[in-house]
């Protein structure tokens, strides 16, 4: 086997004269994802729903040349519309699926059409996304990062069975994708977090406080006592991670399903 050389650790977490997509760019964990590739001086391509949250996430970037696109990400045709909009040569190195909705509703009250777009943006967006991607980069190959949950390994509280199962598929899209490309030049693997610090999840405390539910309260003094680091993780500590398997240093990570989550899963 051929000796590989041997190349300098800041070169291997430099982006410099890399594209990036990063969906849910526009608050929480995407926000934090933007910060640490603009900080490695990746040039970035950032997607959301949320015009007003991407404009933000720019003004804190220090790098220039940056790109906003306002993508409604639950159907196919803005997907596909928006690889139209970049194209062919103008194709992103990573690609790192963050976008998601994190909706609470009893599994005998959930109809068609909130169980649809539950998948449509958590699991069928991802799926579009990986296809783009790779389609466009072809023999070129590329990194891709997609994002799970815990509670796709571990349904921990109660009315998410339609949340839990979206991610359970990102599990599996992932690891097939790994399986069917990794000898084409792809690296893919997906990040799994859990008691992130974001807005979605201090919007659910707050819920529990006015709406004095003890259920709810219950469940985050169980899901607190889990964690063996004794906190709740911020976004940064999620993007750090994203980055490490976009870079170099992850070279021969492939297939992998990495937990983010202060050791919830092992306790």
């Amino acid at each position: 086997m051929k000796a590989r050389t041997r190349t300098p650790l800041v070169d291997q977490l430099s982006f410099a004269g890399k594209k990036i997509l990063v969906t849910g760019a526009a608050s929480g964990i995407g926000r934090a994802i933007c910060t640490r590739f603009d900080e490695a001086g990746a040039t970035l391509v950032m997607v959301d729903s949320d015009a007003r949250g991407l404009q933000a996430t720019l003004a804190s970037l220090t790098g220039a040349g940056h790109d906003l696109q306002v993508v409604d990400l639950e159907h196919k045709a803005d997907i596909d519309a928006l690889w139209t909009r970049l194209g062919t040569g103008s194709v992103p190195d990573v690609l790192v699926n963050n976008a998601g909705i994190y909706p609470m509703r009893d599994f005998l009250d959930v109809d068609e059409a909130y169980l649809r777009r539950t998948l449509d943006i958590n699991l069928n967006a991802t799926f579009w996304m990986c296809q783009n991607f790779i389609a466009r980069r072809g023999s070129r190959g590329g990194v891709i990062v997609n994002t799970s949950s815990v509670e796709a390994i571990l349904p921990f509280k109660d009315d998410m069975v339609h949340y839990s199962i979206s991610k359970a598929g990102v599990l599996a899209l992932t690891r097939s994708l790994a399986r069917d490309y990794g000898g084409k030049g792809f690296r893919t693997n997906v990040v799994i977090p859990g008691a992130i610090t974001t807005p979605g999840t201090q919007a659910l405390v707050r819920n529990a406080i006015l709406r004095l539910s003890f259920k709810l309260a219950k469940t985050g003094y169980a899901f607190q006592q889990r964690l063996a680091n004794r906190r709740w993780g911020y976004p940064d500590d999620v993007a750090k991670v994203v980055l490490f398997l976009s870079s170099d240093l992850a070279s021969y990570v492939q297939g992998a399903a990495l937990p983010v989550d202060g050791g919830f899963l092992s306790s």
